[in-house]
């Protein structure tokens, strides 16, 4: 998605400056595809721990401590992550019963970007499942710190 859209951007900046030609869609169209790589990447991202995180706190508390905030951290994140895909689907509902259209001239409709909320959202919380699978089976160290790594 992000090709495809370092592409569009390309293809936009050719016909606006090289050919002197006006561009309809390519401004929108990179907007709605970055956001959906940034929501059903979202997985891939927890995945391979790509995220930002903060840990300090972590480090400098016992294994007795990092493990109560490890799942506080995950139950958490995976309740938004629920509460994001449910509203996320009665927005595309709503566009698509409704037929929303984006009010520029391209007019695309909306329910079709709109998807990739409650489908990021939703893949999300299941990858979040399976860390919390990994945590509770003692596969996974809570903030990948092993037991031992105390200060």
């Amino acid at each position: 998605m992000i090709v495809t859209a370092a592409l569009v951007v390309s293809q936009m900046v050719f016909l606006r400056y090289a050919l002197g030609e006006s561009t309809i869609w390519q401004t929108e169209f990179v907007t709605y595809i970055l956001i959906a790589a940034t929501f059903l990447g979202s997985p891939y991202v927890l995945l391979v721990r790509g995220h930002v995180s903060i840990g300090l706190l972590p480090l400098h508390l016992s294994h007795r401590f990092r493990l109560p905030l490890a799942w506080f951290g995950m139950l958490l994140s995976f309740a938004f992550c629920l509460l994001m895909a449910w509203l996320g689907w009665q927005l595309v509902r709503e566009a698509y019963l409704q037929d929303w259209h984006s009010e520029t001239l391209w007019e695309p409709r909306l329910w079709i970007s709109y998807l990739s909320i409650p489908v990021g959202m939703g893949l999300l919380a299941l990858q979040y499942t399976v860390e919390m699978i990994q945590l509770w089976t003692g596969q996974a160290d809570p903030f990948d710190l092993k037991p031992e790594e105390h200060p």
